[in-house]
């Protein structure tokens, strides 16, 4: 079932990151593994993505990767072994674009993405929608840049105006789309864009140099995969990126617990769901007082007028490590009895 289409009487769920160390299912498997062995492995990454389905019910299922894994594409030399992501150098002048080079074409490179699509297609239960997820170019670009979207990002927002940015793109994007289309092609009915350094730019720079190389790639996959829907999610944004962005190839807009979801809804063209946006540091709380808190935000939902045909619950981010998992499990069950 594709719940952004052939809905049921109560409100769908997806956490972002739903599938992570706070579970006792993945830290299980990753006894015996690491990261890029678990996002490379069809079968752990399949095994993985389906625990917290298993587990908590949610109504979509999201691919286990990494969205850094174009940046290792692109010869940049990307390790987990420390633990938080690395690269081996960073695009520091515009002369470093020379040293990007393919490791090898897109259609084999990311083809462990789309055997574990394949996998879960096949093991998930029909009901269940299959998530496939990408970097936005800005977001990877940052990576690229300064090695994480955190920080000032002086340098790569001085990328914009000196030429870094443009020429990244140019060998990115055709990247982007291969991975984009062997999601969509193994079994993903949506693919979501995440945008989580989107935020650190102004609206007039968001406007001016990211919205069209978002534009461009979803209008090029759209017309290769036109069925299959698409999630742009954007972190520490506002209502004037929502209005910024060509929504005429975004299918849903997920937004993170700064936002107000009637106000962005008004935004959105009937066709565009909205997706999100409770605070994940709510799922810390004591159960009594996140249930509390959780089911007064959705009646002040309710009671304000916001659609919930079109709109799909979820977190404004990712789960946290150390969340207790009962209370990941008392709020879906909260979340699904919402009536729409």
């Amino acid at each position: 079932m594709d719940i952004f289409e052939n809905r049921g009487s109560t409100l769908p769920v997806w956490f972002m990151r739903q599938a992570g160390r706070y579970h006792s299912h993945y830290q299980g498997i990753k006894k015996n593994s690491d990261f890029m062995t678990m996002c490379k492995n069809p079968e752990l990454a399949c095994e993985v993505t389906l625990g917290p389905i298993q587990d908590f019910g949610f109504n979509a299922a999201i691919l286990f990767s990494d969205l850094l894994f174009p940046l290792e594409q692109l010869g940049m030399g990307l390790s987990y072994h420390s633990g938080p992501p690395t690269l081996e150098w960073h695009l520091q002048s515009k002369e470093d674009i020379q040293k990007l080079k393919l490791k090898a074409p897109g259609e084999e490179f990311y083809k462990f993405q789309g055997e574990a699509c394949k996998l879960l297609r096949e093991r998930l239960p029909k009901d269940v929608t299959l998530l496939g997820f990408v970097g936005a170019p800005f977001t990877l670009y940052t990576y690229a840049v300064e090695g994480s979207h955190a920080g000032n990002l002086v340098s790569a927002k001085q990328g914009l105006f000196d030429g870094r940015f443009e020429a990244f793109c140019n060998i990115l994007m055709p990247e982007l789309l291969k991975e984009m289309l062997m999601q969509a092609n193994n079994g993903a009915q949506a693919v979501a864009l995440f945008d989580t350094a989107a935020g650190e730019l102004c609206v007039a720079d968001y406007k001016e140099f990211i919205v069209p190389k978002i534009t461009a790639l979803l209008k090029e996959f759209k017309a290769k995969s036109p069925k299959t829907k698409v999630i742009y999610y954007s972190k520490h944004t506002q209502a004037g990126f929502i209005k910024a962005l060509d929504l005429t190839n975004i299918d849903v807009i997920g937004v993170d617990w700064r936002c107000d979801l009637v106000e962005i809804q008004k935004l959105l063209p009937p066709h565009c769901f909205i997706q999100g946006n409770l605070d994940p540091a709510w799922l810390h709380l004591p159960n009594e007082i996140m249930l509390k808190k959780a089911a007064a935000y959705y009646q002040d939902l309710r009671d304000r007028g916001l659609d919930f045909k079109r709109w799909v619950a979820g977190l404004g981010h990712g789960v946290l490590i150390q969340t207790p998992e009962e209370n990941v499990r008392t709020l879906v069950k909260l979340i699904q009895t919402q009536k729409i």
